[in-house]
């Protein structure tokens, strides 16, 4: 018994994981999350805006970023970039803030980490690229924060409007 609620478990507290096939060579998806232009210009959710108070896209550089939703509060973040391998890996945290910096608790969706890891990753797939984005919160979590639909809403921004 005790093993087929390890094995629910596993299946319910699945890590988010999104795959995106890009018509754009990895180069230049790859450019799209690393350059700050490019970032402000996708890299928030329908309807929403992103602000950087610094980037810097290296390995150990930092950010601190507030994506801007109209209907709800302030989004506040930072981050470490942990790897940049151009251009085939992008590792970085991501940790909920406020705008000073300082870690925020989500007290609305308790089981959301405070601190999570964001693995994007570019393929080439037949003259295309195959990204694959990983973050390790949990997938059930992620679909009711908002995460999850805000990161399918964010790739299809790259794809509109900074790829095609």
């Amino acid at each position: 018994m005790d093993q087929n609620r390890e094995l629910l478990k596993d299946q319910t507290d699945q890590d988010l994981l999104i795959t995106h096939i890009f018509n754009a060579p990895r180069e230049l998806v790859f450019k799209a999350w690393t350059n700050p232009e490019q970032l402000k210009r996708w890299y928030a959710p329908t309807n929403c805006t992103i602000e950087f108070k610094h980037i810097d896209v290296r390995e150990g550089g930092t950010f601190h970023s507030c994506i801007k939703n109209p209907n709800y509060d302030d989004c506040w973040t930072k981050g470490v970039y942990l790897e940049v391998d151009a251009p085939s890996k992008l590792v970085y945290s991501l940790d909920n803030t406020d705008e000073f910096g300082n870690d925020v608790l989500i007290t609305q969706h308790v089981d959301w980490p405070l601190k999570t890891i964001v693995t994007v990753t570019f393929e080439d797939f037949d003259g295309k690229t195959k990204l694959t984005l990983h973050q390790n919160a949990p997938e059930k979590v992620a679909k009711q924060t908002g995460a999850y639909p805000s990161w399918i809403e964010m790739l299809n921004h790259l794809e509109s409007d900074i790829l095609s």
